[in-house]
């Protein structure tokens, strides 16, 4: 029956239980359990979040930072094995240093998950974690290849690059929706890993 349920999982390309591709297994396959993060634009605590396992499952620490706490400080609320502080800011704009301070994490954290709307805001949040000194391992970042007219992965290359980061996943999609890319994942390069095409690497799984 595992057998089975693993098949079909890939079948719908429903990778796991609560991210939207996946990014919570490749952290995991990466860094194992306690683990720290960084959650940018974490939505909703559950379903469709890239932490919620990490958390609640793994003994991760970290925090989130989302804009939208009218629509969603409630469900945090109501998903009381998240202890795991949420910020409640405008994630391009805060202070990532106090954020480490405040919940005793390491300036090299295994990962930060970027996920904000529009998106030209992940872009900047992007740039203002890294600027803040952070330094993560592992970066999922959205790109909304499929609909935006710029080309946010090449930027997030420039300016990663150069700091020491390299693809690790392309082409990352959701569902069955292969034509609609959302997302680029980075690796700092001193990590042991060899670039995959995303549908490769859940062929893997």
């Amino acid at each position: 029956m595992k057998f089975l349920t693993k098949k079909i999982l890939k079948f719908f390309y429903k990778i796991s239980d609560y991210s939207q591709a996946g990014q919570d297994l490749f952290a995991l396959e990466l860094f194992g359990k306690n683990g720290t993060y960084i959650d940018v634009g974490s939505g909703e605590p559950k379903i469709g979040n890239n932490t919620y396992s990490l958390e609640v499952e793994n003994n991760w620490k970290g925090f989130c930072v989302d804009f939208d706490q009218n629509n969603y400080e409630k469900r945090w609320k109501n998903c009381p094995e998240r202890n795991n502080k949420v910020y409640w800011e405008d994630a391009s704009k805060f202070d990532y240093n106090k954020g480490l301070i405040e919940n005793n994490l390491p300036n090299k954290i295994d990962y930060l998950s970027c996920d904000l709307d529009p998106q030209e805001k992940t872009f900047v949040a992007l740039k203002k974690v890294i600027n803040d000194g952070i330094e993560p391992k592992l970066i999922t970042f959205e790109t909304d290849k499929y609909r935006e007219k710029i080309d946010y992965e090449k930027l997030a290359i420039n300016f990663l690059y150069p700091k020491n980061y390299i693809i690790a996943v392309k082409d990352v999609y959701s569902g069955l929706k292969k034509k609609k890319v959302f997302e680029t994942w980075f690796i700092n390069k001193n990590i042991n890993f060899n670039q995959i095409n995303y549908e490769k690497w859940v062929k893997k799984l």
